[in-house]
């Protein structure tokens, strides 16, 4: 349970951040991932060459955000199991099945970096100022930023379950599956429980159901330049197979 929380509280420390991408306006942040995801999602199925250069961008955020490579990299593939039970039958069902199985591999690694290096350099607290200037409406806002904040509540809640049940029981690994149900249902109404404290604690500090992360900065004219330059580098790969453009004028050179 302290190696989930540490997991959690990673990205929030990384946030945190002094870098010139940590800086950014959080909506030009915003905006440019959703550029870069409606980019790699629109390829076809059966594309691989035409999404490489992509990765050039979660590249250039990690290395000029300071970002560690190592946990990053191991929290894109906590999505590994999901994204190869999914593609894992392609080539069974499929003739070009491989292509459509990395395809999928490949487009849910840049997906999924680019949600981590988002959080990472910008915070979930700042992310949601950026929502709110979008107009997304409070409630989904605040219900996306709590749900995360208290992640790690629910994670607490669970070890403390799991230490009583360890003294109880010494000497056995893990829950009995005869104890699953029990323990379930003693979570959730303790989850209940915690919530209603932390939504009074909440209302006597003045919530009046909009959350205020603080005075949001200015968009700069170098926040402007981050988004339209990322932006065109995005659609310029989406018109053209830039390996392809690469080996055809290698091939014209050497000829």
């Amino acid at each position: 349970m302290v190696k989930a929380l540490n997991n959690i509280r990673l990205l929030d420390d990384l946030a945190r951040g002094e870098t010139y991408l940590h800086r950014t306006h959080p909506l030009v942040k915003l905006l440019t991932t959703f550029v870069f995801l409606v980019s790699i999602i629109s390829f076809d199925r059966y594309e691989i060459s035409s999404l490489l250069p992509f990765l050039f961008y979660p590249l250039y955020i990690i290395l000029f955000a300071d970002l560690p490579f190592g946990p990053i990299l191991k929290r894109m593939l906590m999505v590994a199991p999901f994204v190869l039970s999914i593609g894992i039958l392609n080539p069974i069902f499929d003739r070009n099945g491989w292509l459509t199985f990395f395809s999928i591999v490949l487009k849910s690694l840049l997906t999924v970096s680019a949600g981590i290096l988002l959080i990472a350099t910008t915070g979930m607290e700042r992310l949601s100022g950026g929502l709110r200037i979008l107009k997304v409406p409070k409630i989904f806002v605040l219900q996306l930023l709590l749900t995360y904040r208290y992640i790690s509540v629910l994670i607490e809640e669970v070890g403390r379950m799991q230490r009583a049940y360890a003294l109880r029981a010494p000497g056995q690994k893990g829950i009995q599956k005869s104890a699953w149900g029990p323990f379930a249902g003693q979570l959730i109404l303790r989850t209940f429980e915690r919530a209603q404290r932390i939504y009074e604690s909440m209302n006597l500090r003045g919530f009046d159901g909009e959350y205020h992360a603080g005075k949001t900065s200015k968009i700069m004219p170098g926040d402007i330049a981050y988004l339209v330059g990322w932006s065109a580098f995005f659609l310029f790969l989406r018109a053209y197979n830039v390996p392809n453009l690469i080996g055809n004028l290698l091939m014209g050179v050497i000829q």
